[in-house]
């Protein structure tokens, strides 16, 4: 299989990565592997064939993450025609990219369509990624796995939703790693107009009812191909347990991971997922999980390799390679 990586950037790519895990074992494996970045691309002048500056990815016995991704930075680029490719996995942050790079955000979502168009294996799915990086795609499963919740750029409508529903969540709609994600407990909120403020210089606002158990932290679970990912009975699914007073579990903004056991919640959760995912493209996804309600889709780059591997001590991303291998072998 002739994979290629899509990034943000090479150069800023971090061997902790779940994407540098996702690379190493595709190559452990014995694939054609490489790294692409959002303006590592160019468009054929004469041909039409999408055409990158791209570093190779090849495992070594003995490589650490570190090394591995060290070598990838190290190596001169190459140019190879995306459109030979078997397949593409999309894992920029669009996000990342909105504030900085403007002009960056939208081209993972293009590239990968054009790409689709022309044969080659894209995922996850481009346009359904266009809806999922926002978190209005959560509003599209059945309402009894999410929680009650507003999308709105009026600071008076959310002062009305806190005052009907009480404890909330605010955040931006586009958002992610815990940025300007606040807790107000009421209408009353001393500083419920700033928090508004600083949350609607990101564009829309998503309020959502607070849900109980919250406070304890959140599950991240992993779907493959709209199924509990798993690898020798263990599955690639823990908590993150807030640090301290901020209530927010992100490993980025401290928390910590804990082991989780999959019960039926878990899997009542992932079974009301699950056909809408296949349907929409989304190949590999993690879903944050409060009780039995889904609170977030991480659809774009889920992340969190590294506590599956530190807490079970199974490498996941061999079963996430096998997958996409069967999926190109289906197309070819």
């Amino acid at each position: 299989m002739r994979l290629a990586f899509f990034v943000n950037d090479v150069a800023t790519e971090i061997d902790e990565y779940a994407t540098t895990r996702l690379a190493r074992a595709a190559s452990q494996t014995g694939h054609e592997v490489w790294y692409i970045g959002v303006g590592d691309v160019e468009l054929g002048e004469s041909d039409g064939r999408l055409v990158a500056r791209a570093h190779a990815a090849d495992f070594h016995e003995g490589d650490t993450l570190e090394s591995f991704m060290t070598a990838v930075k190290e190596r001169d680029a190459e140019r190879i025609v995306m459109d030979d490719l078997d397949a593409l996995f999309l894992r920029n942050e669009s996000i990342d990219d909105m504030q900085q790079r403007p002009w960056a955000s939208p081209l993972g979502a293009v590239f990968g369509q054009m790409l689709k168009a022309r044969g080659v294996t894209v995922v996850n799915d481009p346009m359904s990624l266009i809806r999922a990086t926002s978190k209005l795609y959560l509003e599209e499963f059945p309402e009894r796995i999410r929680p009650r919740s507003l999308v709105t750029r009026d600071p008076a409508a959310i002062e009305q939703f806190v005052s009907e529903v009480g404890r909330s969540v605010v955040k931006p709609l586009y958002g992610a790693k815990g940025r300007n994600v606040f807790m107000v407990d009421n209408e009353a909120e001393q500083n419920l107009a700033q928090i508004t403020e600083a949350v609607l210089q990101d564009g829309y606002a998503l309020v959502q009812e607070f849900v109980d158990g919250g406070e304890d932290g959140d599950a991240r679970i992993f779907l493959l191909e709209g199924k509990l990912l798993e690898r020798g009975g263990k599955a690639a699914a823990f908590r993150r347990v807030p640090n301290g007073k901020d209530p927010r579990a992100n490993i980025s903004k401290g928390g910590r991971s804990v082991p989780l056991e999959i019960g039926d919640v878990e899997r009542g959760v992932i079974d009301a997922m699950g056909e809408k995912l296949v349907a929409d493209g989304m190949f590999f996804v993690g879903i944050d999980l409060i009780g039995d309600k889904v609170v977030e889709i991480n659809a774009e780059s889920p992340g969190g390799m590294q506590s599956i591997e530190r807490l079970y001590e199974i490498d996941v991303c061999l079963t996430v390679i096998e997958a996409l291998e069967r999926r190109v072998g289906s197309r070819a």
